[in-house]
């Protein structure tokens, strides 16, 4: 067979003149993988996977499938044998990305779902063409990466390292085969046009920000830590810290010293992460309305439920769709899931995008809500991204949880430097509450005490207690409820709503469920808070008097233990625990920086650091050795949400009913799911096979989309105050711990 002969891909055109040449694919492959290791000193070896990724294709049988025979053909393992035994334990960390680019990536030694690489190595293949060492040249010794090595969790630094030779391989070969495709079709590359730079963007944010009010005592303190922190950007590149109370301008502060921070270092971009899919959507909105018309195709939002359909300009939608598929945008806003899944995946769909965290500024908003059993992985990741791949990582919360190593976690961050101007003071200058421990209330108690306040609001732990609550008050100027039970746009409304009667000082007494904690601006005169974490405790007290417009000491946060009906959900329940040991011993001066430091400790020890790693994959990584990595038992593993929640369509006003009509008649869901997103109300697994049994929601088009749009269609069931309402004891039992 002449060399000529040898193509990776095909088009219609029998007469192959448009076909893609093999050797150009993988040396293009190569090239372009090579650029993008380049930030962590993996190049060499990311050009290596380049090169032998589709080795196999110099085969008879490979080329038959091109010609039209559909027998499957493995044309990956061939690259990985060969770089396994030409290279030694580099080699063999390499062949991991290999054989997996299209499956995943697989363990070393038992493989689950897919093969072994250890079985990958050993199995039965077409004969390799000896043609192909004509076509290509191979380093003779790839420099491997100069990683800066930590004892205690070596294997782990290897493994990671692999995940990323991964992202540059998958994202070098998806790029070169759309651009041959599109070059065959006629078609531009919408990712080819450059975005504006961060210095575009950082001078529009300067812009935007020099128009704030700065005359009220509170905006005058959230200006002087905007220009304390932006002043911190030349600082090296690394670990911080951003220590700044509930309602201190957080956001857009971290915003700016990320871009300040990126064009001194001449990082890449900024990726926002943020812990509830609600935020994320806010945030969004509020970088794209600081930024101006650069913000509508330079922020890209990325969660598990967004489509982006809703920008006008076709354009910017298809590139920012393409740029969410490998992040290659100067801001991404994530979710917590999203970004640490991604960490620690196997797929190459959720890979993919790893080599664009490195160079880049990461705000880790929230930092404190990490759940407890991945902690000891989240950050190992963190220091890792920090320490090998000119990452700088900044922990912004009110709260900053106890994750340095001198602060006795093991195998904690290291060399964390606050941002926040001598956060101490600031927390007592930006204290604008006075916090009470009021021991156990009664029901009885606390409605008697909510009906004399015309203006408070009431967080507790769980659906049903909101609800028993409001019905309480239900009869009071200005009662109102919010819960996850209601969909958004419903929610939204009614915090229209609320904001109006707070500003106009009208009654408004608001029960709400833990969702008024997640960035939702409200600023009420008094707030109690049932039994929770510190931390929560902390969002709580940002809700009241969060302008100060009263003296701290007429501000009163009360915090209360619930009666046995309403016991704190199991997840719950160790938070609040160690928030409980916190009041004993600081009384109600829990806000100070030792008493939220010594919070996290009791937290963390409560745990012990087993528990902090829960399926030990830290310990998985160790065990392994570079022949024995498991990556895939690794991805399986690490999931940070694992109720399975399922989502229900409300017909909540015109809008729905009209997306939901065009729905039952579209071929594809397209711009109608986007329109729909505001009208879902999540509910748990159980619960929804409930309604489904008693057919009170349907599918939309089940024979087109099968499950995935399911209508409420017992519209009984949605109450105007409560949302959905369901009074069946097995909805019952799937509400009692939902939050």
């Amino acid at each position: 067979m002449p060399e000529e002969s040898f193509y990776a891909h095909s088009t219609s055109n029998p007469d192959k003149q448009d076909w893609q040449r093999l050797a150009d694919h993988l040396i293009s492959v190569g090239e372009l993988a090579y650029r993008k290791a380049q930030y962590f000193g993996g190049g060499e070896c990311a050009e290596l996977a380049g090169l032998l990724h589709d080795l196999g294709k110099y085969t008879d049988e490979f080329q038959g499938r091109l010609s039209g025979d559909l027998t499957r053909v493995d044309h990956a393992t061939h690259g990985a044998i060969v770089v396994r035994e030409r290279y030694g334990m580099l080699g063999a960390l390499i062949a991991y990305g290999i054989a997996g680019h299209h499956a995943g990536l697989p363990n070393g030694l038992d493989g689950k779902r897919r093969s072994s690489l250890k079985d990958r190595l050993r199995k039965e293949l077409p004969v390799l063409l000896s043609v192909w060492e004509q076509e290509l040249s191979l380093r003779s010794a790839p420099k491997p990466p100069d990683l800066k090595a930590v004892a205690e969790r070596r294997f782990f630094q290897y493994a990671f390292f692999g995940r990323m030779l991964f992202s540059t391989l998958v994202d070098a070969d998806y790029l070169d085969t759309e651009a041959f495709y599109a070059r065959t079709e006629g078609k531009i590359l919408l990712r080819d046009q450059e975005p504006p730079s961060l210095y575009a963007l950082k001078e529009q944010l300067d812009h935007h920000l020099n128009q704030f009010d700065t005359e009220t005592l509170v905006n005058k303190e959230r200006a002087r830590i905007l220009q304390h922190v932006r002043k911190q950007a030349p600082k090296e590149a690394g670990l911080f810290s951003l220590n700044v109370p509930t309602g201190g301008g957080k956001t857009l502060s971290s915003l700016a010293f990320a871009l300040d921070h990126a064009i001194h270092h001449g990082l890449r971009r900024v990726i926002y992460v943020i812990p509830f899919t609600s935020i994320v959507e806010q945030n969004a909105a509020v970088f794209r309305d600081a930024l101006g018309k650069l913000g509508e195709d330079t922020v890209l939002e990325h969660h598990s439920a967004f489509r982006d359909d809703t920008n006008k300009d076709p354009q910017a939608r298809e590139k920012l769709k393409l740029a969410m598929e490998n992040w290659d945008a100067p801001i991404v806003v994530t979710t917590a899931v999203q970004f640490f899944e991604s960490l620690f995946a196997d797929r190459p769909s959720k890979c993919r995008k790893l080599h664009n965290i490195t160079g880049s500024v990461v705000i880790l908003d929230e930092a404190q809500t990490l759940p407890l059993k991945l902690l000891r992985p989240c950050v190992a990741a963190m220091n890792e991204l920090a320490l090998n791949y000119q990452t700088s990582l900044v922990l912004c919360t009110a709260t900053q949880p106890a994750l340095q190593r001198v602060e006795g976690f093991e195998g904690g961050l290291e060399d964390v430097r606050e941002l926040a101007p001598e956060p101490q003071a600031l927390h007592a200058r930006l204290n604008r509450v006075s916090l009470h421990h009021r021991g156990t209330l009664t029901d009885e108690a606390l409605v008697a005490e909510l009906k004399v306040h015309p203006q408070v609001l009431c967080i507790v732990n769980n659906r049903r207690h909101a609800r028993f609550l409001y019905e309480a008050i239900s009869q009071e100027p200005g009662a109102r409820h919010l819960t996850t039970l209601m969909c958004a746009k419903h929610r939204s409304d009614a915090l229209a709503e609320i904001r109006q009667r707070l500003h106009e000082g009208k009654p408004c007494r608001l029960i709400s469920t833990s969702l008024i904690e997640a960035g939702v601006d409200v600023d009420f005169p008094a707030v109690y808070r049932a039994e929770a974490g510190l931390d929560s405790i902390a969002q709580a007290a940002g809700r009241c008097n969060r302008e100060g417009r009263w003296p701290p000491e007429e501000s009163n946060v009360s915090v209360f233990g619930v009666g046995s009906d309403w016991s704190t959900p199991p997840e719950l329940k160790q938070f609040a625990q160690a928030a409980r040991a916190i009041f004993r011993r600081y009384g109600d001066d829990v806000f100070c920086l030792e008493a939220i430091n010594d919070y996290f400790a009791e937290l963390y020890w409560q745990k012990g650091a087993k528990h902090l790693d829960a399926h030990d994959l830290l310990g998985l990584s160790e065990e392994g050795q570079i022949e024995g990595i498991p990556y895939e038992t690794i991805a399986s593993k690490f999931r940070m949400i694992e109720s399975v929640m399922l989502p229900v369509i409300v017909p909540y006003d015109a809008a729905a009913k009209e997306a939901l009509r065009g729905l039952k008649y579209a071929e594809h869901c397209g711009s109608l799911a986007r329109a729909l997103q505001p009208y879902l109300v999540q509910v748990p697994e159980q619960g929804f096979r409930e309604l489904q049994q008693a057919r009170a929601i349907e599918a939309v088009q089940p024979d087109r989309f099968g499950t995935q749009f399911m209508e409420l269609v017992n519209q009984d069931l949605y109450h105007p105050r409560y949302g959905l309402n369901w009074d069946n004891n097995v909805f019952i039992n799937a509400e009692r711990s939902v939050i």
